[in-house]
C-alpha cells in the first residue's frame, strides 16, 4: 500500500516509528513504547531518591499515532458520528495510558483503518511524560524540599499543552505543523485527569465503568451500594463492588449487604463502581451540591470515553401542579451556573439525546409499573434550570422571570453543567431529577417531610437511572447511541 507523499515529512520527527494496518498491533506497539518509558521514569527516579542519577540518555515521551488520508481516501458515510476523518491531510496525536485505555484505542485504531484504508503510524513523541504524573508509580521517598532538584533532572507538567482546545473546537493545526487533531484528548491531557480522578473519588482510574451516573445526595449511595452488593451476594458473579480507597468486594467477601464495610474519610466527591466485563458496568459518584463540582469531575471523567452519562438527582419543582417525588425529565437546560461561559457559551443549545431519553422514560415505566396516562400524573418533561446560587430563593423576583420566560418546571445546582459538558466532550447525556421541595409554592424541605418523602423515592429513583443504563447498554451494542448531534462538520476521527 502506497503511503501518502506528505506522511513522511510529517511524520519523520517520531522515534522508533512502525506502519500498521492491524489494531491489535498497533495498540501492543505503543503499550511497549508507553510501558518502557514509564519504566525509564521509574528507575530514574528511584535513583534520583538515592542522589544516584545521572540522566537520561533519552528522554522518556509519550506514544504517537498518526494517519495521512488522501482525497481518495475520505469515506463519507452520513451514518457515522465517529471513525472517519472529514478531510485530506495529515492527522495525529499523543497518547497515554494504554493500560486503561487499550481496548477503547484498539476499537478506534480498527474504525480508522476500516473506514479510510491507510495505515497508522505509531512511534515515540517529542513530548516528555511529566514525571508528575508517574510519581505514585515509583518506589522511592518523595517530599516537596525535593522539588527544585527534581525540576533539575526531570520533566513537570507544562500547562501550554495541557487544554482543552480540541474539545471546545478553538485548535488551530497551524500551531502544530498543520497536523489535524485525531482525538479529543492528548496525552497530558490524559494524564492530568487520571491523576486528579484519584484524588477527588479515592479510586483508581482503572477501575472506572463506561456508564457513569452523577448524584447529588448520599442516599443514592447507600442504595447503589445495597444494590450492587445484593447482585453480587445472590448472583455469585464475578462483577465486583470498587468502594473508594479502593476496597474491592466480590463473591468471595461479600455473602450479603451486612458485609458492606462502613468507611472513613471520604474523598470529595466519592466513587463506588458495579463492575463488568471490559469496564461495561455503573460508576455512581456523589458529586456533591453545585455546578463547580459537576464541571471539575465531569472534565477528568471525560478522557476515560464514556459511553453516556446522566445526572440523577433531586431537584425544587416549579409547578403547582408538581408533587413531592415526582419525576422531571430534562428536555433542556438554562445553564446561569456560571462555571462553563468561556469554554461552551450560554447561547450554545444543548440538544437532548433521543435515545437516551427513550430510555429514560422506558424506564421509569418499567420500575413504576406506570402506563399510558397514569405515568403523565408523576412524569413530567420540562426545561431545568441549574444555578450557581444555592440560596436562590433569595431572588425571588429576579428568578421567577428567568423561569416563567424559560417555562422552567425544575430548578438545580449540577443537570445543565453535566449536560453541558456531554455536549462539549462528545458524552452522551440525560437528566432525570426527582422533586424534593416546592419552594415557589411555600413547599420548603422540613426534616419530618423529608425523611418520609426520601425513604419513598430514593430506591425506586435509582432503580430507574440503573434501567436507564441497562437499556442504553444495548443501545451501544446496536452501535446507535452515540449521537450525531455530539458533532460538528470538522471532527477528531476517535469517538
Amino acid at each position: 500500500m502506497k503511503l501518502k507523499n506528505s506522511a513522511g515529512s510529517t511524520f519523520a520527527n517520531l522515534k522508533k516509528a512502525k506502519w500498521f494496518l492491524d489494531a491489535d498491533e498497533a495498540v501492543a506497539y505503543l503499550q511497549k513504547i508507553y510501558l518502557e518509558n514509564i519504566q525509564a521514569l521509574k528507575t530514574g527516579f528511584e535513583a534520583f531518591s538515592k542522589n544516584e542519577f545521572s540522566g537520561f540518555e533519552n528522554t522518556p515521551c509519550y506514544p504517537y499515532i498518526g494517519i495521512s488520508i488522501g482525497a481518495d481516501d475520505i469515506n463519507v458515510d452520513p451514518s457515522k458520528s465517529w471513525g472517519t476523518l472529514p478531510t485530506e491531510g495529515n492527522f495525529g496525536t499523543t497518547l497515554s495510558a494504554p493500560d486503561i485505555m487499550g481496548d477503547y484505542y484498539r476499537e478506534q485504531i480498527a474504525e480508522l483503518i476500516k473506514n479510510h484504508n491507510q495505515p497508522v503510524i505509531i512511534g515515540e513523541s517529542r513530548e516528555p511524560i511529566p514525571m508528575t504524573f508517574v510519581i505514585d508509580k515509583v518506589k522511592g521517598n518523595f517530599d516537596s524540599n525535593m522539588l527544585p532538584e527534581l525540576r533539575k533532572h526531570f520533566h513537570l507538567p507544562d500547562l501550554s499543552v495541557i487544554t482543552d482546545e480540541i474539545s471546545n473546537s478553538t485548535f488551530d493545526k497551524a500551531e502544530l505543523d498543520n497536523v489535524g487533531a485525531l482525538a479529543l484528548f492528548t496525552g497530558p491531557r490524559i494524564d492530568y485527569s487520571l491523576n486528579r480522578l484519584k484524588h477527588y473519588t479515592g479510586v483508581q482510574p482503572k477501575h472506572f465503568q463506561r456508564f457513569v451516573i452523577f448524584t447529588n445526595y448520599q442516599r443514592y449511595v447507600d442504595e447503589f451500594v445495597a444494590y450492587a452488593a445484593k447482585r453480587i451476594a445472590d448472583e455469585k458473579s464475578d462483577r465486583e463492588l470498587i468502594l473508594p480507597n479502593d476496597v474491592v468486594l466480590n463473591k468471595h467477601n461479600l455473602s450479603s449487604v451486612d458485609d458492606v464495610p462502613e468507611l472513613d474519610k471520604l474523598p470529595q466527591m466519592p466513587s463506588y463502581h458495579f463492575t463488568d466485563k471490559h469496564n461495561m458496568g455503573i460508576s455512581l459518584i456523589n458529586i456533591g451540591v453545585g455546578p463547580s463540582n459537576a464541571k471539575t469531575i465531569t472534565d477528568h471523567v471525560a478522557v476515560l470515553r464514556p459511553h453516556c452519562w446522566i445526572m440523577v438527582g433531586h431537584c425544587g419543582g416549579l409547578r403547582k401542579t408538581q408533587r413531592l417525588g415526582d419525576y422531571v425529565l430534562a428536555h433542556a437546560y438554562v445553564r446561569i451556573d456560571n462555571v462553563l461561559d468561556n469554554d461552551l457559551p450560554p447561547w450554545v443549545p444543548l440538544p437532548t439525546i433521543a435515545e437516551v431519553q427513550v430510555a429514560m422514560a422506558q424506564a421509569t415505566g418499567d420500575i413504576t409499573g406506570l402506563k399510558g396516562r397514569k405515568i403523565k400524573d408523576r412524569f413530567r418533561t420540562g426545561t431545568v434550570v441549574t444555578t450557581d446560587d444555592r440560596n436562590w430563593e433569595l431572588r425571588y423576583k429576579e428568578l421567577s422571570t428567568i423561569f416563567n420566560q424559560s417555562r422552567a418546571i425544575a430548578v438545580d445546582m449540577e443537570s445543565a453543567t453535566i449536560a453541558a459538558n456531554g455536549f462539549r466532550f462528545r458524552v452522551p447525556y440525560g437528566t432525570l431529577l426527582c422533586v424534593s421541595d416546592k419552594p415557589l409554592h411555600g413547599e420548603i424541605k422540613l426534616p419530618g417531610m423529608a425523611n418520609s418523602f426520601y425513604a419513598k423515592s430514593v430506591e425506586q429513583h435509582l432503580k430507574i437511572g440503573i434501567r436507564t443504563l441497562d437499556i442504553l447498554r444495548k443501545e451501544h451494542r446496536a452501535e446507535s447511541l452515540h449521537s450525531r448531534k455530539l458533532r460538528s462538520f470538522n471532527e477528531p476521527a476517535f469517538r
